[in-house]
């Protein structure tokens, strides 16, 4: 079965309404509820993990859930939806986001009457006598309605990938491992005995597996850098100290021969091919794995549509990929890089322009009309996404990726 982006986008778009005696009670207590989420989050999780270790060891990230940064952004999500649902805003980009992650993680319907109950039993722990049996019985209403569609699109994505819920985890091996800094290494995979990976689209990732020395199972998500078509995938890993479990194993242990457990590809945030509207690659860091996979395909496809590049970074020295970016965007007939260093920028020379300090889009030519593609950190999203709408750009032509957790403020 093969699911349309349209139809996908119709689920995400059209959650069931909330029941008006349920709106107002909701409305009512969304400063409440919001107000404690950073109590709420840590009294859920640790309830969720007394109950279900093997969650806590095998999906969950153990390396965000020490900054707490996980812990808030779940919370978070549902008081965001809620915020949506009383509003009338659209809460598309939200959920799209949620269900290619938990597809990607393998999340499975049952699983969602563990998080409400564990939710739900920290919200009154938290809140107390403050959560009525009417307003239990709204937050209730959000969180199924939430669930709702959330199950519904990830059953929708599993079908267009043509397998049964949660069963996306596969065998990759490494078959080329390249480190292009003290921190960045690029692993080249394919299918065990060089058989062909699974395709995918430009611009989506791949969960990586690994089994860590007291037995966890640590999933991390990594953008495919390379175009779709030939059977293989290149991630480009950055060692995230001093947290990083995955990275950190990967960069030790993972050379040409090791088996890796991978997941099929998600991620909403691709090319679209059949559109002719300017495009625009903005990142910064190791966000341009992404940039760099649709890239790739721009220039394998010939496309002649207007390519903006854009990228910031530290030094010329912690900035990855440049190489490759020169090269395909040199293969494109209307294609144009721009990129700024915080330090280093009066020592560089070559293809493309180079500015110094932050990104400021006001050095560039930024088409009204395009397509703009974001990867970075929470800080550098917001930060630019609020530039291109000052540029012109349509909030609804901004898309935007991040492997870290948020608070849903992009």
């Amino acid at each position: 079965m093969t699911t349309s982006l349209t139809s996908l986008e119709t689920i995400l778009a059209h959650p069931r309404e909330l029941s008006p005696a349920n709106v107002e009670i909701v409305r009512e207590t969304l400063p409440v509820i919001g107000g404690h989420i950073d109590e709420i989050a840590p009294v859920f999780y640790r309830t969720m993990f007394e109950a279900h270790p093997e969650l806590e060891r095998d999906t969950f990230n153990r390396g965000n859930q020490k900054l707490g940064a996980q812990q808030r952004a779940l919370a978070a999500s549902i008081a965001t939806f809620a915020t949506l649902l009383v509003e009338g805003h659209s809460p598309v980009d939200m959920l799209a986001r949620i269900g290619h992650k938990h597809a990607s993680l393998g999340i499975t319907p049952d699983q969602y009457q563990v998080v409400h109950d564990s939710l739900f039993s920290a919200i009154v722990e938290v809140l107390g006598e403050a959560i009525t049996p009417e307003v239990a019985a709204a937050w209730d209403e959000v969180y199924w309605i939430m669930a709702g569609v959330l199950v519904e699109y990830e059953q929708a994505l599993y079908s267009e990938a043509g397998v049964e819920p949660g069963d996306v985890f596969r065998t990759a091996t490494v078959v080329g491992r390249e480190d292009v800094t003290e921190s960045v290494t690029v692993l080249t995979l394919a299918g065990p005995d060089s058989a062909p990976l699974p395709e995918f689209r430009a611009g989506q990732y791949t969960s990586v597996g690994v089994v860590l020395p007291d037995g966890a199972r640590q999933l991390r998500q990594y953008s495919l850098s390379s175009a779709p078509g030939d059977g293989t995938w290149r991630l480009g890993i950055r060692r995230a100290d001093p947290v990083g479990e995955v990275s950190s194993w990967l960069h030790a242990n993972a050379a040409v021969g090791t088996s890796l457990q991978v997941t099929l590809p998600f991620g909403d945030l691709v090319l679209d091919a059949a559109d002719t509207a300017p495009v625009v690659l903005c990142s910064a860091g190791i966000g341009i794995t992404p940039m760099l996979g649709m890239l790739a395909r721009l220039s394998a496809t010939e496309d002649p549509r207007r390519v903006l590049i854009l990228h910031a970074d530290r030094s010329p020295a912690d900035h990855v990929l440049a190489d490759e970016i020169a090269g395909e965007s040199a293969l494109l007939d209307d294609a144009e890089v721009h990129t700024w260093y915080e330090d280093g920028a009066d020592a560089v020379t070559g293809p493309g322009a180079v500015h110094a300090g932050l990104m400021a889009l006001s050095e560039v030519a930024v088409p009204k009309d395009a397509h703009v593609f974001l990867c970075g950190s929470s800080g550098f999203l917001r930060a630019v996404r609020s530039g291109f709408l000052d540029a012109g750009v349509d909030g609804s032509r901004i898309h935007a990726e991040l492997f870290s957790p948020n608070d849903w403020l992009v």
